[in-house]
């Protein structure tokens, strides 16, 4: 089980990242690009999940692609999954409840390596 001090402690790790908000919640960001944040359900979120609508700490993630966010929910349901909000958007919700530490950087790190710019990117990977 994650927390947000794990997300605080992985995201702020990785080179350039800040803390910041959006929407009145935390976020995290590369040169001002968002690649994680606290994502709340909302009225229209709880009504379209229904009796399904998760509880406690959920974080938004991007992910490369739309094609990695549906393998990421088809892989782990109970750890994964969106909502309406973000049909055809590269990015998945995450149970913070569900999800083990390590998993929780990978992802991170990926949703990272979509935001930053190549050339960080770049030296990131070469340097791990």
């Amino acid at each position: 089980m994650a927390t947000w001090d794990d997300v605080r402690r992985i995201a702020l790790a990785l080179p350039e990242a800040q803390e910041g908000t959006a929407w009145g919640n935390i976020a995290w960001r590369v040169r001002k690009a968002m690649f994680v944040w606290e994502r709340p359900l909302h009225r229209p979120d709880l009504e379209a999940l229904g009796d399904a609508a998760p509880d406690g700490p959920i974080l938004g993630v991007r992910v490369p692609d739309v094609g990695a966010k549906e393998a990421l929910i088809a892989d782990s349901p109970g750890v994964y999954f969106t909502v309406p909000h973000f049909d055809g958007y590269p990015a998945v919700l995450v149970l913070l409840d569900e999800i083990e530490v390590d998993e929780l950087e990978e992802v991170i790190v990926e949703a990272w390596l979509c935001r930053a710019p190549k050339r960080l990117a770049r030296e990131y990977l070469e340097a791990h």
